[in-house]
């Protein structure tokens, strides 16, 4: 039994990966427990899943001289102090980061405790976390191909086991009827990610009508910062956050959605096509994240400001009421997808180990 931490979190991209690998790993018989601060969605995530998790304090990396930025290199290494009493009480025998505000101190913590250290880069542009720690070690893993960090091997996104057992045994009108939708209409399943999208919301909003007159129903899921109360109504189901997006995967014909690392494995994987629409803050990681996918046809990208009502009735409407074209994005969405992304990763971890002991 090998004894990991597993450190990472913030957002969706950086949890939902560290999860799968977690439950991976536990089946196999490993202790895992995780590292992440008490603001990001590993707090309420991860114990959920049932596993421990330790918390260190948040670190922003300062973008400006302030006086934060000059107590920063002190926090940080106060944090690296706490890894290193996690690794030494708990007695760790490898870490494995998947980027976010509690991966650095644990990278610096690896290297100082000669302990093997895995890295998951989720995003097609890695962060600040993730190029620190492929400095400390060669034992990285990317979600795509188009990936920035050299030398690294692809494995794809780990994914949720529960969202890949939909892809083979879920029947499409049976989920339907589970999220309360006509279990005959065409669907389209709406996201802005875990916190929502203020464009794709309201454009969908605007453009209601339109789709539910085409024939589409729509499950809108608008994200639990946009406080906007659970709704239903003939062709229109809306809810602030979805427990089961393993039902809604499968429920759905088509998608649109932000970018993240996570639905766009997801939804290739499970072979959904979808419109992809790109966070417009940041270094453009989540376009680049969409690029093999839409390379291969099974998706479209509309940048933030081009998503429209009047996108809805001219491109979005006659795309997802073409069945031929509907099965060919299908088709090759799920030819890019990688669906054993969390074996993959899982081996990779585990033969790093290996090797790390038999050196």
């Amino acid at each position: 039994m090998t004894r990991f931490l597993l450190a990472g979190g913030g957002t969706a991209g950086h949890v939902n990966p560290m999860l799968a690998l977690a439950q991976n790993l536990r089946e196999q018989g490993h202790y895992v427990i995780a590292l992440g601060t008490k603001e990001g969605l590993e707090a309420r995530l991860v114990p959920e899943r049932g596993f421990e998790l330790f918390y260190i304090s948040r670190l922003p990396l300062p973008r400006k001289l302030s006086v934060k930025a000059l107590a920063y290199p002190l926090r940080f290494l106060r944090a690296v102090f706490a890894v290193n009493k996690i690794v030494k009480t708990q007695k760790i025998d490898a870490v494995v980061g998947f980027g976010g505000y509690a991966s650095a101190p644990a990278y610096v913590s690896a290297f100082l405790k000669r302990k093997p250290l895995i890295i998951h880069e989720a995003n097609a542009i890695a962060g600040f976390a993730n190029r620190l720690g492929a400095r400390f070690t060669k034992n990285v893993a990317v979600a795509f191909e188009n990936s920035n960090l050299r030398n690294a091997q692809l494995t794809g996104m780990p994914i949720r086991q529960e969202i890949m057992d939909s892809v083979h045994s879920y029947d499409k009108g049976q989920a339907r009827i589970e999220l309360g939708l006509d279990p005959m209409m065409p669907t389209l399943l709406v996201t802005g990610g875990s916190l929502g999208a203020k464009r794709i919301n309201e454009t969908i909003a605007h453009s209601l009508e339109r789709l539910i007159a085409a024939g589409i129903q729509v499950l809108h899921i608008v994200g639990e910062r946009a406080n906007l109360g659970e709704y239903s109504e003939a062709g229109y189901t809306r809810m602030a956050y979805c427990s089961r997006m393993d039902a809604a995967i499968a429920a759905a014909d088509f998608a649109v959605s932000r970018a993240g690392a996570s639905t766009v494995s997801e939804f290739s994987a499970a072979g959904l096509p979808a419109v992809y629409i790109p966070y417009p803050v940041g270094n453009g990681e989540q376009r680049l994240n969409a690029q093999t996918v839409v390379a291969a046809g099974g998706g479209l990208i509309c940048l933030d400001k081009d998503f429209t009502p009047e996108f809805v009735l001219s491109e979005l409407i006659p795309l997802i009421s073409h069945a031929k074209t509907l099965n060919k994005m299908q088709a090759a969405a799920m030819s890019v997808g990688i669906s054993d992304a969390t074996l993959r990763l899982s081996v990779l971890v585990l033969e790093a180990v290996d090797t790390y002991s038999r050196d």
